[in-house]
């Protein structure tokens, strides 16, 4: 009983650091986002790079939360190569508030374009090695590894777009912004086959 009290424990710390790590990278970015010194709304409308980045990099913080959320659920043994996986990932994300300042202070340009799917594609491989470590520490059932070969096919497609949007950069920003948009659509709603066989 000790021991499982221990690892329940843990697991309940490892969501705790990582809900405290993200909701601190979404204060960063709404501090980056610098007020202007006019009143007028021609002052305002000059942020509107910056405000879309941030809308979409917080929106991937949002996603990121909710699907994280899931699949710690699924954790029973949070093991060391897990604490350190999850800490890979989170390194990533804390990278977000960089590069969405970048990008949205220089109107989309393509070198800052390109770092931003850069990085995306170093949190989405960073996710899917999390659920692997998940997968390798703990026995899932028949049922949940139907549900984690779906996120895991989900990871595929999205590690190739965001790899599509690097090249595609070079031809329009704007092909590569929709391919973001695109992945974040596919991953807003958490896989429901985890939950449905947790609850089994």
């Amino acid at each position: 009983m000790q021991r499982r009290n221990m690892v329940i424990m843990n697991k309940t710390r490892l969501e705790a650091f990582s809900d405290g790590v993200l909701a601190i990278i979404i204060t960063i970015m709404i501090l980056e986002i610098k007020m202007p010194h006019n009143a007028d709304w021609s002052s305002l409308m000059e942020l509107h790079s910056v405000f879309i980045c941030y809308v979409l990099s917080f929106a991937f913080i949002g996603i990121y939360w909710g699907n994280h959320h899931h699949l710690v659920h699924t954790v029973k043994v949070v093991s060391p190569s897990v604490i350190w996986a999850n800490m890979h990932l989170l390194f990533w994300l804390s990278l977000i508030p960089l590069a969405t300042n970048w990008m949205g202070e220089n109107h989309f340009a393509r070198n800052t374009v390109i770092a931003y799917a850069v990085l995306l594609l170093l949190c989405g491989l960073s996710y899917t090695l999390l659920q692997t470590t998940i997968e390798k520490s703990n026995v899932l059932s028949p049922e949940l590894k139907d549900a984690f070969a779906a996120v895991k096919r989900k990871g595929i497609v999205s590690v190739i777009c965001y790899s599509s949007s690097i090249p595609l950069a070079f031809v329009h920003t704007a092909i590569s912004g929709c391919l973001f948009a695109a992945v974040a659509i596919m991953w807003i709603i958490p896989e429901r086959n985890i939950a449905k066989a947790l609850k089994e």
